[in-house]
């Protein structure tokens, strides 16, 4: 059963002009993206820096207003609703920042950052407050003594297991994990990695799990959608993925993903050109401009986006 199911979202942010601010375009930063989670599943969204995958997970929260679409999560639709009953459901979806100094407030001690959304959706004491925060700490793997330091005390890891501490002080049953590693050294990464699979498998969280490093996504992930200027171009089975991508985009991705046995030569594909401005997207195919294996179909008509068998997805003429 789908947790979230998002359907034909959008995201246009006006381009503005002249003393007047007359919009004069367009950036379509997400237009037209659809894919579901499944409870205690993780779907992995990949894609260049761009192509807007960011803002797929911040239109799902509405911490940005999506221009159009439906997200429903856990069976109620979040486009439709008030302030006061969106503020109530954010307590099951959660999000983690991609950036673990920035998104922690430099002025709150560990303590103070973790029991603040208690403090705002929980009616408890302060002793259960400060032995929850406690609980939380040890849970992530910080220690409940390291409880009166502030961020800047701590290192890049130790912040983001902070920030997942947050994510999860009201119990959520979904986290939309935006590169929650990218900052973080190689060594680093796995710990967070394993620490994030581990509290799936014991909380049964659901994650939306935003990367642009197909080695990471592969770890934690069951189904992984690729995306390409603002649409979804492949959605497959993480291992049909990547033993046997299908669309020429996720091919060229996955040939650039670094091998660390030195005997074994894999050929790389040369995507030519640069990634196309979303305010001024291709016709037809938005990928035919860099694709080695366009066809003339490919700059006219939008490929559409079918089914291939199971819960594989591909948008190409190709197939």
């Amino acid at each position: 059963m789908a947790l979230l199911e998002v359907e034909n979202l959008k995201k246009y942010f006006p381009v503005k002009k002249g003393i007047l601010s007359r919009t004069v375009g367009e950036v379509r930063a997400v237009d037209g993206v659809s894919f579901t989670v499944k409870k205690g599943k993780t779907l992995g969204l990949v894609g260049e820096s761009g192509c807007g995958k960011t803002t797929v997970g911040r239109s799902i929260l509405r911490l940005i207003e999506p221009t159009s679409g439906r997200v429903n999560f856990n069976g109620e639709n979040l486009l439709e609703m008030g302030r006061e009953s969106l503020r109530s459901l954010r307590a099951s979806l959660q999000i983690i920042f991609q950036d673990p100094f920035s998104s922690l407030d430099p002025r709150m001690n560990v303590g103070q950052i973790i029991a603040e959304p208690i403090r705002n959706h929980m009616k408890i004491s302060k002793v259960e407050i400060q032995q929850r925060v406690a609980f939380l700490m040890e849970r992530v793997g910080l220690h409940p003594e390291q409880i009166s330091r502030y961020p800047h005390e701590f290192s890049g890891g130790q912040r983001q297991r902070i920030g997942i501490a947050r994510a999860l002080a009201l119990n959520p049953l979904a986290i939309i994990c935006d590169e929650p590693v990218s900052a973080l050294d190689v060594s680093i990464q796995a710990q967070v990695i394993n620490l994030l699979a581990r509290l799936q498998e014991e909380m049964q969280l659901s994650y939306l799990f935003i990367a642009h490093d197909l080695s990471v996504v592969e770890h934690i992930s069951d189904r992984v959608a690729v995306m390409y200027l603002g649409r979804i171009v492949e959605l497959a089975d993480d291992k049909a993925l990547y033993q046997n991508p299908l669309h020429p985009y996720s091919q060229a991705l996955l040939s650039a993903v670094p091998v660390p046995d030195p005997e074994i030569h894999k050929e790389k594909i040369l995507l030519q050109g640069d990634v196309p401005s979303p305010l001024t997207p291709p016709k037809g195919c938005s990928f035919h401009t860099r694709c080695p294996e366009r066809m003339d179909i490919c700059s006219r008509q939008i490929p559409v986006f079918k089914n291939i068998g199971g819960e594989n997805w591909v948008a190409c003429h190709l197939r």
